[in-house]
């Protein structure tokens, strides 16, 4: 069965989430959005497993709300030192069960504060919290989040390690994942060894309802937790990725927001990674992170690579091709009348030009499909500022403009 799958989010139990963020929420966007498949988030809270546990049961080791199913998952920040070096390290753990998700939870309890956040803090080494997970069920699977994230990830410029077998050791045989982030996408991770040797996975790590799917993933396997994780562990059956465009992540180029300096990594190099205008270290982004672990050139594509599409959300394709915000009433009715004709992943990445035109104006059909072929103009994030992907040249935009002047 084919389906798309974020298997990352949160709840609103999570810090800097939505207070709508619940499960009625998460079903309604999941239909409009075109996923079969959503990971719970936060199974380690224990307000939230009650509300987890009111899901009904579904195919083996799946539970649903309507249509929309949900896999057991939680995102763990890790923060330690190992090797002389703190380290602060984000793992997303899928279960089987809600029992194994109560074995997990009563054994961390006894040690850390599980209460206070959807999304834990555990001073404890990340390789001891697998060696917990998998001595209570072999079937979970942990997944290093947002591998290239500066400041919590396992790559990380700031906090990480170089490689899964540094970071994992003798448990890094139980890693067969990685999941890319919204600041890196297959092509920039392939350079890496451990990117080339894993599956990638690209989920929304969304912090509200209407963010899910803002990356995701495409299976045609078994609908069940053995299915996803068995096409996770042997590739077969994983069809493709959903990316948000890197260069709209907080932390593609090197930068100092404070001082609203962006470079890419050649121009870091000739500053010795300092900042130009305060003399502070700069944050090294995605970009110059993969620089110094690459070992393949930039355009390297492995022969087993799970092939990826790049998105840009229907809603910022609607407000772009408008020339307005994104939370307008225009933008609203555009997109609801569109997505009466469809889900909008099945807009985005598989409508004809001629099925847009008949429910929309013929420059947001032209805009969607300007997206699905790459043909975006984009400034890099850098430093915790999120990335422009613009969708229309400014000659574009100028035309638009003389054309509704004439109206």
């Amino acid at each position: 069965m084919k389906f798309i799958a974020d298997l990352h989010i949160h709840s609103k139990h999570s810090r800097a989430t939505s207070k709508e963020l619940n499960f009625k929420n998460l079903d309604k966007f999941a239909q409009i959005k075109g996923i079969q498949v959503i990971g719970t988030g936060d199974f380690t809270h224990p307000d939230w497993i009650k509300e987890i546990s009111k899901l009904e049961p579904a195919e083996s080791g799946l539970f649903k709300l309507n249509n929309t199913r949900f896999l057991l998952s939680s995102e763990i920040s890790c923060i330690y030192k190992k090797n002389d070096k703190v380290r602060k390290i984000h793992v997303v753990i899928f279960a089987p069960s809600i029992e194994t998700v109560k074995k997990i939870n009563k054994k961390l309890d006894k040690n850390y504060n599980i209460r206070s956040d959807g999304r834990p803090i555990l001073g404890l080494d990340v390789k001891e919290l697998l060696k917990i997970i998998l001595d209570i069920d072999q079937d979970c699977m942990m997944i290093p989040a947002h591998i290239l994230t500066p400041w919590f990830a396992i790559f990380g410029s700031k906090s990480g390690f170089d490689s899964v077998e540094e970071c994992f050791e003798d448990y890094s045989k139980y890693i067969y994942a990685l999941e890319t982030g919204l600041s890196a996408d297959p092509r920039m991770i392939w350079r890496i060894p451990d990117g080339r040797k894993l599956t990638l996975l690209s989920n929304s790590d969304a912090h509200s309802a209407p963010k899910i799917g803002r990356e995701a993933n495409v299976f045609d396997t078994d609908l069940s937790y053995k299915g996803i994780t068995e096409a996770i562990k042997t590739k077969k059956g994983f069809l493709s990725t959903i990316e948000f465009y890197p260069e709209e992540g907080k932390y593609h180029y090197d930068g100092h927001r404070a001082c609203d300096i962006s470079l890419n990594p050649i121009q870091s190099k000739k500053y010795n990674n300092i900042c130009p205008t305060c003399g502070k270290p700069l944050t090294l982004g995605v970009v110059h992170r993969v620089d110094m672990l690459a070992d393949k050139k930039e355009g390297f594509i492995p022969d087993n690579a799970i092939p990826f599409k790049s998105i840009v959300p229907l809603r910022e394709i609607i407000a772009e091709s408008y020339n307005c915000g994104v939370s307008t009433k225009k933008v609203d009715e555009a997109y609801d009348k569109l997505i009466e004709l469809d889900s909008e992943f099945n807009l985005l990445l598989d409508r004809s030009l001629n099925d847009l035109k008949e429910v929309t104006e013929e420059e947001i059909a032209l805009g969607i499909i300007k997206v699905r072929k790459g043909e975006v103009n984009i400034e890099p994030g850098y430093d915790g500022v999120f990335g422009k992907v613009r969708i229309f040249s400014n000659i574009e935009k100028k035309k638009q403009i003389n054309q509704e002047t004439l109206i």
